[in-house]
């Protein structure tokens, strides 16, 4: 069980866990994770940590197969600039490490903020706290169990 999984047990989150051997060399987990799960690329979310101007870190939950736009996503959350996250900083806030990061029992509560394109799908994948686990619930379960708000944040 990870801290993701307990997360949606304890909301009682209706969810399937899908798990698949992850590839070390793999360059996208992301597609990876889409690939060997037979699922379209667009209902794959990955979990991404930026840093506002004020150090406040935000999460940003997008499909695997777009690029976070720093523009949008700051616009989202009402800041002038977001850029990456630095890795020890998004460890140590999620407490997951990268690849695995998921949106979900994150040991600090992060503002969130999941892609419109979630709402085009009666379910989604996002990491369920380790590299080839999932977990698949509906986009309004996720916005509800991360107090998440919807924004277009993709470029």
């Amino acid at each position: 069980m990870t801290p993701a999984i307990n997360a949606v047990n304890k909301n009682k989150i209706l969810h399937k866990i899908h798990e698949y051997s992850h590839d070390a060399s793999s360059e996208s987990y992301g597609l990876e994770a889409a690939e060997k799960l037979g699922v379209i690329s667009q209902r794959v979310f990955k979990t991404l940590v930026v840093s506002l101007e004020s150090k406040e870190l935000v999460v940003g939950i997008i499909p695997v197969s777009s690029k976070l736009s720093m523009k949008l996503i700051a616009k989202a959350v009402g800041a002038k600039k977001a850029v990456m996250a630095e890795k020890s900083d998004v460890e140590r806030s999620t407490g997951y490490v990268l690849g695995g990061v998921s949106p979900l029992g994150q040991k600090k509560r992060l503002r969130t903020v999941i892609d419109v394109s979630a709402n085009n799908y009666p379910t989604i994948y996002v990491s369920a706290g380790r590299r080839g686990l999932e977990i698949e619930l509906s986009p309004n379960d996720l916005l509800k169990v991360t107090s998440a708000s919807f924004a277009e944040i993709c470029q």
